[in-house]
C-alpha cells in the first residue's frame, strides 16, 4: 500500500508561514493545526 504525495498550493504555503511569522503562532502549533509536517513548515517560513 503506498501513499500518494500530498501537494499544496503557493497560498496555502504563504497563509501557513503567515500564522507563524504576522499571528505569533509556534511552528509546532500551526503544523498541527494544519495536519502538516513541523520541517515543512519551517521550510516555508524561511
Amino acid at each position: 500500500m503506498t501513499r500518494k504525495r500530498r501537494s499544496f498550493t503557493a497560498e496555502f504555503k504563504l497563509e501557513a508561514a503567515c500564522l507563524v511569522l504576522d499571528q505569533g503562532y509556534s511552528v509546532a502549533k500551526a503544523s498541527r493545526s494544519l495536519d502538516v509536517g513541523e520541517t515543512v513548515l519551517c521550510r516555508w517560513v524561511s
